[in-house]
C-alpha cells in the first residue's frame, strides 16, 4: 500500500518506489514543480491586474462625482439646463479614456500572463528533449 505523500520529496520517493524503465524521476518532478511557480506566477499576475482595474474603477467612479457635483452645485438650474449637452459629450470622452485605460491594462496583464506560460511551454520542450536525448 502507498503512505500518504506530506512533501514533494515523499512524493519522490514513492515514485522511485515504482522503478519505471527510462523516467528520471527527479526530473520529472522539478519539471512539475517549475509548472507550479509557473503557474503560481501567472496567478499573481492576474491578481495583481484586478488589484489595478478595481483602483482604477473606484478612481473613475469618484472623479465622475466629483465633477457631476462641482457641474451641478454651481449657477442657476436653467444655466445647468443649457449645459447638460456639454457635460453629457464631456463625460462619454471621458469614459472612453477610462475604458481604453482600464482595456489597457488588461491587455498588460494578458500579455505578461502569456509571456509567463510560454517561457514555461519553451522550457517543458527543452526538458523533454533532454531526457529523451539523453535516454539515446
Amino acid at each position: 500500500m502507498v503512505e500518504h505523500a506530506s512533501q514533494p520529496s515523499d512524493f519522490t520517493k514513492i515514485l522511485e518506489q515504482f522503478k519505471l524503465p527510462g523516467v528520471d524521476v527527479s526530473a520529472l518532478m522539478e519539471a512539475r514543480r517549475k509548472d507550479i511557480e509557473a503557474l503560481t506566477e501567472v496567478n499573481k499576475i492576474a491578481l495583481q491586474s484586478s488589484q489595478t482595474m478595481a483602483q482604477k474603477q473606484v478612481e473613475i467612479l469618484q472623479k465622475t462625482m466629483e465633477e457631476l457635483a462641482q457641474a451641478m452645485g454651481a449657477g442657476k438650474p436653467l444655466e445647468n439646463a443649457a449645459k447638460q449637452g456639454e457635460l453629457v459629450q464631456h463625460a462619454m470622452e471621458k469614459a472612453f479614456t477610462y475604458m481604453q485605460e482600464l482595456a489597457e491594462v488588461a491587455r498588460k496583464a494578458q500579455t505578461e500572463a502569456l509571456d509567463v506560460i510560454n517561457k514555461r511551454a519553451q522550457q517543458n520542450i527543452q526538458e523533454l528533449t533532454s531526457l529523451v536525448q539523453s535516454k539515446k
